[in-house]
């Protein structure tokens, strides 16, 4: 995983492909690429038990999913573009390790809800998506580059933005 847009000394930071998304909530709570798996994963029952990445992923996925949640920091972020790598085969063992420690306990971490009702808010990098979703049921603009989807459920209101 990696950290969401603006995370500073988070390698390859961004929300969703980075190119559009500058900022995301689930409920008034940020969230980036953890986030938004936890939510998929947590609508069908699903926990995140493990999350692999630099330290500041690590710490945002803490965050969000508990102490429960295990984590494996396999680099330390230097700015969005470079890092203190740990060694690919010790990276591999450790996310190994990781794996087994998680799955030893498959209630550590309870799937992860936003809550209901939901609403998704969305801070674009520029208008071109706004322009694009402002007419879709549910989905209301609030300025020139920021959009909200209100629905009962997190995938209602996900939806709106992609089906």
């Amino acid at each position: 995983m990696h950290a969401r847009a603006g995370t500073e000394l988070g390698v390859m930071n961004h929300t969703i492909s980075g190119r559009d998304y500058q900022n995301l909530w689930f409920n008034g709570v940020a969230v980036g690429e953890t986030g938004i798996n936890a939510a998929l994963c947590g609508t069908w029952g699903c926990p995140v038990l493990l999350v692999t990445g630099d330290e500041a992923t690590c710490a945002e996925a803490s965050a969000l999913l508990g102490g429960g949640l295990t984590t494996v920091s396999v680099k330390r972020g230097l700015g969005s573009l470079s890092a203190r790598m740990i060694p690919p085969a010790r990276a591999r063992e450790l996310i190994e390790a990781g794996a087994r420690q998680a799955l030893s306990d498959l209630t550590a971490v309870a799937p992860w809800d936003p809550g209901s009702p939901c609403e998704i808010k969305v801070d674009y990098k520029g208008t071109r998506e706004p322009d694009r979703l402002r007419f879709r049921p549910g989905v209301e603009r609030l300025d020139g580059t920021s959009i909200v989807s209100r629905a009962d459920t997190w995938w209602d209101a996900w939806k709106q933005f992609y089906f």
